[in-house]
């Protein structure tokens, strides 16, 4: 289950119903997803074929198109990232760059854990969202954000797109981000 940390104040906060209450106020959508849904042997399996990702997107078939009729969505895709992922220092610090997109930033998590780093309300200020398995967030256009692995640097996700050539990381120059 999805865990908020506020940079400011180090508060946290927890529960589905807080988090969801918390991320409304924030213009960030937050859902929770059975991940049981998903087979067993794919639940900590962070190196995926072509087949077993396509597993992936049919045990979430419905939530996936559910979401995509909501909110406008055409396309997704799984990302599998760990330490057998290639490059993977390389992608990371292209990730942790706070940036935007002209789309929503979408991610269902299915397996792993990984933190979405976004710029809250002049109130609030950064937040850090804390993502496992079932949750899944969209970040909206021009939300000023970034994600990155958690300790345990492995994680699977379900992303979707209106536009994926419309996904493009627009830097965000904030001289009040601090990386904490």
């Amino acid at each position: 289950m999805a865990e908020i940390r506020i940079r400011n104040t180090n508060e946290r906060i927890s529960g589905e119903a807080n988090v969801k209450a918390f991320l409304d106020k924030q213009e960030v959508l937050y859902e929770h997803w059975n991940a049981n849904k998903l087979p067993a042997d794919l639940q900590e399996k962070f190196v995926l074929s072509d087949d077993e990702k396509n597993q992936i997107l049919s045990a979430f078939d419905s939530e996936i198109r559910d979401l995509a009729g909501r909110r406008g969505y055409k396309t997704w895709d799984v990302i599998a990232l760990s330490d057998a992922t290639p490059n993977l220092d390389e992608l990371l610090k292209k990730f942790e760059q706070v940036h935007t997109h002209t789309e929503d930033e979408v991610r269902a998590i299915t397996a792993g854990k990984g933190i979405f780093i976004i710029k809250g309300t002049d109130d609030v200020g950064y937040f850090d969202v804390e993502l496992e398995a079932g949750d899944v967030i969209s970040v909206p256009e021009n939300k000023p954000h970034f994600f990155t692995l958690m300790e345990n640097r492995q994680i699977v996700a379900v992303r979707l797109f209106i536009e994926p050539a419309g996904w493009v990381a627009q830097p965000y120059d904030d001289p009040s981000f601090q990386k904490a």
